[in-house]
């Protein structure tokens, strides 16, 4: 890698040569190295500058480095199943994108491809997102406030923006589709209840859009 061992703890160090074979398997005859280790550690980089907890880094640059060079491989033709690709952008993504991801993937199962984003991507995931998200049976504990990228973006068929103006990636030929919804940023779950409710609705019309059954 081209962090700086000293800036790393040997687990991470460790964590983070694990992630980039697990990567190399995953895109062999794709990717090559040189690829895949320049994705994982602009990944590393963008998460580093900016969590507070440090332990789970290598693995969130693992996931997020797969999901752009996904992205990248459907860009350049390398490699697509086929599957329709939505984009959720809002300013933190934290709270409207990340319940919007969550039904998506709820409903639409290995169907369909979801993706989350910010332009000013938050630290945590809004705690009454995820309480009113629980409620509804979906849980998005596991996922976290992440950047887009020029290769996610341009791998979208769909992007639904939520907030974001004019920080939201504008590029020609993708279908764009403007969410207005109440931020939950600050509100309590009674609050959050009718954003969420609202959200599960659009999804569940844009999956029909995308001829996607919703499960």
């Amino acid at each position: 890698m081209t962090i700086p061992a000293s800036d790393l703890t040997i687990d991470q160090q460790l964590a983070l040569r694990t992630a980039a074979t697990h990567l190399a398997a995953d895109f062999a005859g794709i990717y090559g190295p040189e690829t895949i280790e320049k994705f994982l550690t602009s990944s590393y980089d963008r998460f580093a500058a900016r969590s507070t907890v440090t332990h789970f880094l290598p693995l969130i640059a693992e996931r997020f480095a797969r999901q752009r060079l996904r992205a990248l491989a459907k860009v350049e033709g390398k490699h697509h199943d086929g599957k329709p690709v939505a984009l959720f952008l809002c300013t933190h993504n934290a709270g409207r994108s990340q319940m919007a991801l969550g039904f998506f993937q709820h409903l639409a199962g290995d169907r369909a491809v979801g993706w989350p984003g910010g332009s000013e991507p938050g630290i945590s995931i809004n705690p009454a997102a995820i309480e009113v998200m629980a409620e509804a049976g979906v849980d998005i504990t596991g996922e976290y406030p992440k950047p887009w990228t020029d290769e996610v973006v341009r791998a979208a068929d769909v992007i639904i923006t939520m907030g974001c103006g004019d920080a939201c990636p504008i590029f020609p030929g993708i279908r764009y589709e403007n969410w207005d919804l109440d931020d939950p940023a600050g509100q309590d779950v009674d609050a959050v209840r009718p954003i969420r409710d609202e959200i599960e609705r659009r999804v569940r019309q844009l999956l029909g859009e995308m001829g996607v059954a919703a499960g």
